[in-house]
């Protein structure tokens, strides 16, 4: 499994210039709120997603007043042998990401070269959003574990783009948007398919994070809603032309998709209190975690950003405990209070790194 050995960040959020060495084991990052905990941690996400892990464009990713960014990591991969990867992005929208020196020539092949997985306040928007947020979840996933699932979706949505466009142009060639619908459909399908392997193994594994997690006896579930649930898509498409002629747009498929987070039945959204919509997120990463590390044979890394705001200290124990085991890779962690944090994970591991950070600035203070 990769693991980060060492980052040099510059010009990124509010990170002036900074390099770091870490644990391959436990990383702690205390400081007060706005300090730069999160920049940090999504600095490591951006080194393995290739973009932020939170809304917004490339321009917020941008220190105040700069025109440019740079993260690089050094990695320990897969028998040993250190690579290292790093991205400079510029506001003119050039973006060059590197393994070794050597650019990528379609950066989505970097996708899943360095798994992650992030649990932060933000994935409240999961639950409390609309089927975007969702899907974006679901497709960062699969995209880790599947080249295949991201060479497929990327070709989609040029094709739905395309479409899309001689829709808004009110172009009504019924031959042209028959190809689009076609070639659409074969690749619809095979992501349908993922999509519904992925929510039902997810499923079970949720429902055994969440009872450890809030002790409770709701039943949670997860269900997939597709078009593709009724019929194949090029019959979809073909009842739904007019539709889209008077919409300008494309009125059913994928792009549609939603995954709806049940408990006993009901949206979580709705029924769910607001500390069992948190132990429902925190069950899923977990979840997501397992899958991944189970498909990929190793471990990703581990985001775990505030953990203390969506559980209470003997919650956070326990999940601590669970992930700090052999099975589990590299862990970075937040929270606003060392004090709090230090003594469970001190009672789990003696190789664990602490990090005190202050308006961007980070040190180290082990011991």
């Amino acid at each position: 499994m990769p693991t980060l050995q060492k980052i040099v960040i510059r010009d990124f959020r509010n990170i002036v210039l900074q390099e770091l060495a870490f644990s391959p084991n436990v990383n702690c990052i205390c400081g007060g709120n706005g300090e730069g905990k999160t920049n940090l941690l999504d600095a490591i996400w951006y080194l393995s997603m290739t973009k932020s892990a939170f809304a917004g464009g490339e321009r917020f990713n941008f220190r105040h007043g700069c025109e440019s960014f740079e993260i690089g990591g050094w990695y320990a991969m897969d028998g040993g042998i250190e690579t290292r990867f790093s991205v400079k992005s510029n506001i003119s929208g050039e973006k060059i990401f590197k393994r070794d020196d050597k650019a990528y020539d379609r950066i989505s092949r970097h996708i899943g070269v360095l798994p992650v997985v992030m649990v932060s306040p933000a994935d409240i928007a999961l639950v409390s959003e609309s089927g975007d947020e969702r899907r974006r979840f679901v497709n960062a996933v699969l995209s880790q574990m599947d080249p295949a699932y991201l060479d497929g979706l990327q070709q989609y949505n040029r094709l739905l783009l395309q479409r899309n466009k001689l829709l808004k142009a009110d172009v009504r060639d019924a031959g042209l948007l028959q190809v689009f619908d076609e070639k659409m459909a074969a690749l619809a399908q095979p992501l349908f398919e993922r999509r519904e392997r992925f929510a039902e193994g997810l499923v079970p594994i949720v429902s055994e994070y969440y009872g450890r997690i809030s002790g409770g006896k709701e039943q949670v579930g997860i269900e997939y809603r597709s078009d593709l649930r009724k019929g194949p898509l090029t019959e979809l498409m073909q009842a739904n032309r007019e539709r889209d002629y008077v919409f300008k747009y494309t009125t059913c498929g994928i792009q549609r998709d939603d995954f709806l987070f049940t408990m006993d039945g009901w949206p979580i959204r709705r029924c769910g209190s607001q500390g069992q919509q948190k132990s429902f997120l925190v069950a899923l990463k977990f979840a997501q975690y397992e899958l991944m590390r189970s498909e990929r044979g190793s471990a990703p890394a581990l985001l775990l950003d505030d953990l203390f705001d969506k559980l209470d200290t003997g919650r956070v124990a326990n999940l601590l405990s669970l992930v700090s085991g052999s099975r589990f890779g590299q862990i970075f962690i937040t929270d606003t209070h060392r004090a709090r944090l230090s003594p469970i994970i001190d009672s789990l591991t003696e190789d664990r790194a602490y990090f005190e950070t202050a308006a961007g600035v980070f040190t180290r203070q082990d011991g």
